[in-house]
Protein backbone atom coordinates (compact mmCIF):
# COMPACT_ATOMS: atom_id res chain seq x y z
CA UNK A 1 0.00 0.00 0.00
CA UNK A 2 1.40 3.46 -0.88
CA UNK A 3 2.31 5.59 2.15
CA UNK A 4 -0.25 8.27 1.29
CA UNK A 5 -3.06 5.71 1.27
CA UNK A 6 -1.91 4.24 4.56
CA UNK A 7 -1.86 7.66 6.22
CA UNK A 8 -5.48 8.12 5.20
CA UNK A 9 -6.60 4.65 6.29
CA UNK A 10 -9.38 4.59 8.88
CA UNK A 11 -8.03 2.13 11.45
CA UNK A 12 -11.60 1.31 12.54
CA UNK A 13 -11.88 -0.59 9.26
CA UNK A 14 -9.25 -3.01 10.52
CA UNK A 15 -11.30 -3.77 13.64
CA UNK A 16 -14.27 -4.60 11.44
CA UNK A 17 -12.09 -6.65 9.08
CA UNK A 18 -10.76 -8.63 12.06
CA UNK A 19 -14.25 -9.44 13.31
CA UNK A 20 -15.48 -10.41 9.84
CA UNK A 21 -12.53 -12.76 9.43
CA UNK A 22 -13.06 -14.27 12.87
CA UNK A 23 -16.79 -14.85 12.33
CA UNK A 24 -16.69 -15.59 8.58
CA UNK A 25 -20.03 -13.82 8.44
CA UNK A 26 -21.02 -10.18 7.98
CA UNK A 27 -24.17 -10.72 10.03
CA UNK A 28 -22.41 -12.26 13.02
CA UNK A 29 -19.63 -9.68 12.83
CA UNK A 30 -22.19 -6.87 12.86
CA UNK A 31 -23.85 -8.42 15.92
CA UNK A 32 -20.53 -8.72 17.77
CA UNK A 33 -19.59 -5.13 16.90
CA UNK A 34 -23.05 -3.74 17.74
CA UNK A 35 -23.34 -2.38 14.19
CA UNK A 36 -25.83 -2.89 11.39
CA UNK A 37 -24.98 -5.26 8.59
CA UNK A 38 -25.05 -2.42 6.00
CA UNK A 39 -22.50 -0.54 8.13
CA UNK A 40 -20.19 -3.56 8.15
CA UNK A 41 -20.67 -4.07 4.40
CA UNK A 42 -19.85 -0.42 3.78
CA UNK A 43 -16.72 -0.65 5.93
CA UNK A 44 -15.52 -3.72 4.02
CA UNK A 45 -16.19 -1.93 0.72
CA UNK A 46 -14.05 1.03 1.84
CA UNK A 47 -11.24 -1.33 2.89
CA UNK A 48 -11.48 -3.17 -0.44
CA UNK A 49 -11.16 0.13 -2.30
CA UNK A 50 -8.11 1.07 -0.25
CA UNK A 51 -6.33 -2.26 -0.62
CA UNK A 52 -7.38 -2.98 -4.17
CA UNK A 53 -8.55 -6.49 -3.28
CA UNK A 54 -11.96 -8.11 -2.91
CA UNK A 55 -10.95 -9.49 0.55
CA UNK A 56 -14.06 -11.67 0.98
CA UNK A 57 -16.55 -13.38 -1.33
CA UNK A 58 -19.96 -14.75 -0.46
CA UNK A 59 -20.07 -18.53 -0.09
CA UNK A 60 -23.31 -20.19 0.99
CA UNK A 61 -24.44 -18.64 4.26
CA UNK A 62 -21.01 -17.18 5.00
CA UNK A 63 -17.98 -15.71 3.29
CA UNK A 64 -14.71 -16.99 1.84
CA UNK A 65 -11.57 -14.85 2.37
CA UNK A 66 -9.22 -14.13 -0.52
CA UNK A 67 -5.54 -15.12 -0.28
CA UNK A 68 -4.63 -11.51 0.57
CA UNK A 69 -7.18 -11.42 3.40
CA UNK A 70 -5.82 -14.68 4.83
CA UNK A 71 -2.26 -13.36 4.63
CA UNK A 72 -3.17 -10.00 6.15
CA UNK A 73 -5.41 -11.16 8.99
CA UNK A 74 -2.79 -12.59 11.41
CA UNK A 75 -0.82 -9.33 11.31
CA UNK A 76 -3.94 -7.21 11.78
CA UNK A 77 -5.20 -9.36 14.68
CA UNK A 78 -1.82 -9.36 16.42
CA UNK A 79 -1.48 -5.58 16.05
CA UNK A 80 -4.97 -4.96 17.43
CA UNK A 81 -4.40 -7.26 20.41
CA UNK A 82 -1.02 -5.71 21.18
CA UNK A 83 -2.60 -2.26 21.05
CA UNK A 84 -5.40 -3.39 23.36
CA UNK A 85 -2.86 -4.85 25.79
CA UNK A 86 -0.85 -1.62 25.79
CA UNK A 87 -3.90 0.61 26.33
CA UNK A 88 -5.78 -1.66 28.71
CA UNK A 89 -3.32 -4.12 30.32
CA UNK A 90 -4.88 -7.34 31.50
CA UNK A 91 -4.79 -8.04 35.22
CA UNK A 92 -5.06 -11.58 36.47
CA UNK A 93 -5.66 -12.48 40.09
CA UNK A 94 -5.74 -16.28 40.21
CA UNK A 95 -7.78 -16.44 43.41
CA UNK A 96 -10.55 -14.35 41.78
CA UNK A 97 -10.36 -15.64 38.20
CA UNK A 98 -13.04 -17.72 36.49
CA UNK A 99 -11.13 -18.22 33.24
CA UNK A 100 -11.28 -21.40 31.15
CA UNK A 101 -8.08 -22.50 29.42
CA UNK A 102 -8.09 -24.95 26.51
CA UNK A 103 -5.07 -27.23 26.14
CA UNK A 104 -4.43 -29.58 23.22
CA UNK A 105 -2.41 -32.65 24.20
CA UNK A 106 -2.27 -36.43 24.05
CA UNK A 107 -3.54 -38.58 26.90
CA UNK A 108 -0.01 -39.56 28.00
CA UNK A 109 1.01 -35.90 28.19
CA UNK A 110 -2.12 -35.10 30.17
CA UNK A 111 -1.30 -37.92 32.57
CA UNK A 112 2.08 -36.29 33.24
CA UNK A 113 0.94 -32.68 33.55
CA UNK A 114 -2.70 -32.43 34.57
CA UNK A 115 -2.42 -33.79 38.14
CA UNK A 116 0.11 -31.10 39.09
CA UNK A 117 -1.87 -28.46 37.25
CA UNK A 118 -5.04 -29.43 39.13
CA UNK A 119 -3.14 -29.14 42.42
CA UNK A 120 -2.15 -25.58 41.48
CA UNK A 121 -5.72 -24.68 40.51
CA UNK A 122 -7.25 -26.11 43.68
CA UNK A 123 -4.69 -24.30 45.82
CA UNK A 124 -4.33 -20.95 44.03
CA UNK A 125 -7.13 -20.52 41.48
CA UNK A 126 -10.30 -22.41 42.45
CA UNK A 127 -12.42 -20.63 39.84
CA UNK A 128 -10.18 -21.54 36.90
CA UNK A 129 -11.19 -24.41 34.58
CA UNK A 130 -9.10 -26.50 32.22
CA UNK A 131 -10.48 -28.15 29.09
CA UNK A 132 -8.22 -30.69 27.40
CA UNK A 133 -8.91 -31.40 23.72
CA UNK A 134 -7.30 -34.19 21.64
CA UNK A 135 -4.09 -33.39 19.82
CA UNK A 136 -4.67 -34.91 16.40
CA UNK A 137 -1.66 -33.44 14.59
CA UNK A 138 2.09 -32.91 14.90
CA UNK A 139 1.57 -29.36 13.63
CA UNK A 140 -0.94 -27.57 15.88
CA UNK A 141 -0.37 -24.09 14.50
CA UNK A 142 -3.80 -24.00 12.86
CA UNK A 143 -5.43 -24.76 16.24
CA UNK A 144 -3.56 -21.81 17.74
CA UNK A 145 -4.29 -19.51 14.80
CA UNK A 146 -8.01 -20.24 15.04
CA UNK A 147 -7.93 -19.98 18.86
CA UNK A 148 -9.31 -23.49 19.20
CA UNK A 149 -6.68 -23.97 21.92
CA UNK A 150 -4.72 -21.58 24.10
CA UNK A 151 -1.71 -23.88 24.04
CA UNK A 152 -0.62 -27.15 22.45
CA UNK A 153 1.71 -29.48 24.31
CA UNK A 154 3.51 -32.35 22.63
CA UNK A 155 6.31 -33.48 20.35
CA UNK A 156 6.63 -31.01 17.45
CA UNK A 157 10.11 -31.46 15.91
CA UNK A 158 9.19 -30.34 12.40
CA UNK A 159 7.32 -27.28 13.66
CA UNK A 160 10.18 -26.14 15.89
CA UNK A 161 12.71 -26.71 13.11
CA UNK A 162 10.59 -24.59 10.77
CA UNK A 163 10.22 -21.80 13.35
CA UNK A 164 13.98 -21.81 13.99
CA UNK A 165 14.75 -21.64 10.27
CA UNK A 166 12.30 -18.76 9.76
CA UNK A 167 13.72 -16.86 12.71
CA UNK A 168 17.30 -17.32 11.50
CA UNK A 169 16.23 -16.07 8.08
CA UNK A 170 14.92 -12.87 9.68
CA UNK A 171 11.25 -13.68 9.20
CA UNK A 172 8.65 -12.72 11.79
CA UNK A 173 7.66 -15.80 13.78
CA UNK A 174 4.14 -15.85 15.19
CA UNK A 175 4.64 -18.63 17.76
CA UNK A 176 6.61 -19.15 20.95
CA UNK A 177 7.57 -22.39 22.64
CA UNK A 178 9.05 -23.72 25.85
CA UNK A 179 10.67 -27.05 26.61
CA UNK A 180 8.85 -28.90 29.40
CA UNK A 181 10.54 -32.28 29.63
CA UNK A 182 12.20 -35.02 27.62
CA UNK A 183 10.15 -38.17 27.28
CA UNK A 184 11.57 -41.70 27.29
CA UNK A 185 9.76 -44.22 25.10
CA UNK A 186 9.85 -47.97 25.71
CA UNK A 187 8.53 -51.13 24.10
CA UNK A 188 5.46 -52.42 25.96
CA UNK A 189 3.83 -55.86 25.84
CA UNK A 190 1.68 -58.16 27.96
CA UNK A 191 3.45 -59.72 30.94
CA UNK A 192 3.44 -63.27 29.50
CA UNK A 193 4.38 -62.24 25.94
CA UNK A 194 6.98 -64.52 24.29
CA UNK A 195 9.36 -61.52 24.09
CA UNK A 196 8.92 -60.58 27.76
CA UNK A 197 11.96 -62.67 28.68
CA UNK A 198 15.34 -62.91 27.02
CA UNK A 199 17.06 -60.21 25.00
CA UNK A 200 14.84 -58.00 22.84
CA UNK A 201 17.02 -57.90 19.75
CA UNK A 202 16.31 -55.78 16.72
CA UNK A 203 15.57 -58.94 14.70
CA UNK A 204 13.01 -60.17 17.24
CA UNK A 205 11.47 -56.70 17.48
CA UNK A 206 11.06 -56.33 13.71
CA UNK A 207 9.66 -59.85 13.37
CA UNK A 208 6.85 -59.11 15.86
CA UNK A 209 3.46 -57.55 15.08
CA UNK A 210 3.00 -53.97 16.23
CA UNK A 211 0.40 -51.44 17.36
CA UNK A 212 1.13 -47.81 16.53
CA UNK A 213 -0.20 -44.76 18.38
CA UNK A 214 -0.75 -42.08 15.75
CA UNK A 215 -2.66 -38.87 16.50
CA UNK A 216 -3.20 -38.11 12.83
CA UNK A 217 -3.95 -41.68 11.77
CA UNK A 218 -0.84 -41.83 9.60
CA UNK A 219 0.52 -45.42 9.85
CA UNK A 220 4.13 -44.30 10.25
CA UNK A 221 5.81 -42.81 13.31
CA UNK A 222 9.19 -41.71 14.64
CA UNK A 223 10.09 -45.34 15.49
CA UNK A 224 9.56 -46.24 11.83
CA UNK A 225 11.76 -43.33 10.80
CA UNK A 226 14.51 -44.66 13.09
CA UNK A 227 14.09 -48.18 11.66
CA UNK A 228 14.28 -46.87 8.09
CA UNK A 229 17.54 -45.12 8.95
CA UNK A 230 19.11 -48.53 9.73
CA UNK A 231 17.45 -50.29 6.79
CA UNK A 232 14.76 -52.09 8.79
CA UNK A 233 10.99 -51.98 9.08
CA UNK A 234 8.24 -53.39 11.29
CA UNK A 235 4.77 -54.79 10.62
CA UNK A 236 2.06 -52.46 11.95
CA UNK A 237 -1.26 -54.27 12.12
CA UNK A 238 -3.24 -51.73 14.17
CA UNK A 239 -3.16 -47.95 14.51
CA UNK A 240 -4.99 -46.11 17.31
CA UNK A 241 -4.97 -42.49 18.46
CA UNK A 242 -4.64 -42.91 22.23
CA UNK A 243 -1.85 -44.31 24.39
CA UNK A 244 -4.39 -45.66 26.89
CA UNK A 245 -6.13 -47.67 24.16
CA UNK A 246 -2.76 -49.04 23.07
CA UNK A 247 -2.00 -50.22 26.60
CA UNK A 248 -5.35 -52.00 26.90
CA UNK A 249 -4.96 -53.74 23.55
CA UNK A 250 -1.42 -55.06 24.09
CA UNK A 251 -2.36 -56.29 27.57
CA UNK A 252 -4.60 -58.89 25.91
CA UNK A 253 -2.84 -59.59 22.62
CA UNK A 254 0.52 -60.51 21.12
CA UNK A 255 1.05 -57.01 19.73
CA UNK A 256 3.89 -54.76 20.81
CA UNK A 257 3.53 -51.02 21.20
CA UNK A 258 5.68 -48.05 22.19
CA UNK A 259 4.58 -45.88 25.12
CA UNK A 260 6.12 -43.11 27.21
CA UNK A 261 7.73 -44.88 30.16
CA UNK A 262 5.96 -42.75 32.77
CA UNK A 263 2.60 -43.61 31.24
CA UNK A 264 2.90 -47.33 31.89
CA UNK A 265 2.58 -46.74 35.64
CA UNK A 266 -0.63 -44.69 35.31
CA UNK A 267 -2.54 -46.96 32.93
CA UNK A 268 -4.20 -48.77 35.82
CA UNK A 269 -3.05 -52.07 34.32
CA UNK A 270 0.69 -51.77 34.93
CA UNK A 271 0.70 -55.20 36.61
CA UNK A 272 -0.44 -56.72 33.30
CA UNK A 273 2.30 -55.08 31.26
CA UNK A 274 6.06 -55.37 30.81
CA UNK A 275 8.26 -52.72 29.28
CA UNK A 276 11.62 -53.24 27.62
CA UNK A 277 14.13 -50.77 26.28
CA UNK A 278 13.92 -50.33 22.53
CA UNK A 279 16.57 -52.28 20.58
CA UNK A 280 17.64 -49.26 18.52
CA UNK A 281 18.60 -45.64 18.98
CA UNK A 282 15.70 -43.21 18.63
CA UNK A 283 15.75 -39.41 18.80
CA UNK A 284 15.05 -37.81 22.15
CA UNK A 285 11.36 -36.94 22.37
CA UNK A 286 11.18 -33.34 23.53
CA UNK A 287 7.80 -32.33 24.94
CA UNK A 288 7.19 -28.64 24.29
CA UNK A 289 4.48 -26.11 24.98
CA UNK A 290 3.60 -24.10 21.88
CA UNK A 291 1.42 -21.00 21.78
CA UNK A 292 0.65 -18.04 19.56
CA UNK A 293 2.63 -14.91 20.39
CA UNK A 294 -0.51 -12.85 20.49
CA UNK A 295 -1.10 -14.56 23.85
CA UNK A 296 2.31 -13.94 25.39
CA UNK A 297 1.61 -10.56 26.97
CA UNK A 298 -1.65 -11.61 28.60
CA UNK A 299 -1.33 -11.97 32.36
CA UNK A 300 -3.64 -14.99 32.44
CA UNK A 301 -1.62 -16.83 29.79
CA UNK A 302 1.61 -16.05 31.61
CA UNK A 303 0.13 -17.56 34.78
CA UNK A 304 -0.90 -20.66 32.82
CA UNK A 305 2.57 -21.11 31.35
CA UNK A 306 4.24 -20.87 34.74
CA UNK A 307 1.73 -23.31 36.27
CA UNK A 308 2.43 -25.85 33.50
CA UNK A 309 6.19 -25.49 33.93
CA UNK A 310 5.84 -26.13 37.67
CA UNK A 311 3.73 -29.20 36.94
CA UNK A 312 6.31 -30.50 34.44
CA UNK A 313 9.12 -30.07 36.95
CA UNK A 314 7.23 -31.91 39.69
CA UNK A 315 5.34 -34.51 37.64
CA UNK A 316 5.85 -38.27 37.25
CA UNK A 317 8.77 -37.92 34.82
CA UNK A 318 11.94 -38.63 36.85
CA UNK A 319 14.05 -38.69 33.68
CA UNK A 320 12.80 -35.25 32.67
CA UNK A 321 15.18 -32.30 32.91
CA UNK A 322 14.39 -30.11 35.89
CA UNK A 323 15.37 -26.98 34.05
CA UNK A 324 13.31 -25.66 31.19
CA UNK A 325 14.53 -24.14 27.96
CA UNK A 326 12.82 -20.92 27.00
CA UNK A 327 12.48 -19.57 23.51
CA UNK A 328 11.79 -16.19 25.11
CA UNK A 329 11.30 -14.79 28.59
CA UNK A 330 8.13 -16.31 30.14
Amino acid sequence: MPQDKFRGLDLNLLRIFDEVMAERSLTRAARKLALTQPAVSNAMRRLRDTLGDELVRRQGQGIEPTPLALALWPTVRDALQQLQTALAPEHFWPEQANTTFVLAMADATAAALIPGLVDTIERDAPGVSIRVVPLATRDPRRLLDDEVADMAIGYFPAVLADLTARSQAGEAVAYAHQRLYDGEYVCVMRRDHPLATGPLTLNRYCAARHLLVSFSGRPYGFIDEALTAVGRERRIVLTVNQFFTAGRVVASSNLLTVLPRHFVDVTGIADELVWRELPLEVPTVHVDALWHKRRRQGASHEWLRKAIVRSANSGPTPYAPHTTVNSEPP
